[in-house]
């Protein structure tokens, strides 16, 4: 595992060096773009087998996405992350492998049966057990939302507020 999450981090911060030569000449709209399609995205591509990793490999991670928000607003490393993740509507690591696991479950279900594991360290990793317990987890208005659309949203909404919603970060 930690291979695959090393690969992913090397592979985005190189693609963050390579978008530095062209900065200048991008919008910050497009600069956007580049960023959430060169390294966002495969941050969040397969995420959801990533559920009970180390806390060392989620802040390998986190640093991809908090690089990438501070070259899109051109932060410096001194610069509170938060606001600027907020800003972008990013969700942190942690929520993004815990969402990736629930949108992956049928909106029309209420409940799942979370399976039995007789290996409690590595059984309850896989994917059937952490899947359920995550969409069971979900409060029934996101569950039962009548269309992927508006489940997306109340999902990253459910994801979102506990992702800033800290002492040392005021509420929106």
């Amino acid at each position: 595992m930690s291979a695959h999450v090393t690969a992913v981090v090397k592979a985005c911060f190189a693609a963050l060096l390579q978008l530095r030569s062209v900065r200048r000449s991008l919008t910050r709209t497009t600069l956007l773009t580049l960023v959430h399609a060169l390294v966002v995205t495969k941050v969040d591509y397969c995420s959801s087998v990533l559920s009970g990793i180390s806390g060392q490999l989620l802040q390998w991670l986190q640093s991809v996405f908090n690089a990438a928000a501070r070259f899109v607003f051109s932060a410096r490393k001194s610069e509170r992350i938060t606001s600027l993740l907020r800003e972008l509507h990013w969700l942190k690591v942690p929520e993004t492998i815990l969402g990736s696991r629930r949108r992956l479950q049928s909106a029309s279900t209420s409940t799942l049966v979370i399976p039995s594991t007789r290996r409690t360290r590595l059984g309850d990793r896989t994917f059937p057990v952490t899947a359920a317990r995550a969409w069971n987890a979900l409060p029934s208005s996101v569950r039962s939302a009548p269309s992927l659309l508006q489940f997306r949203h109340d999902l990253k909404t459910t994801l979102f507020q506990p992702s800033y919603s800290s002492p040392y970060c005021p509420a929106v």
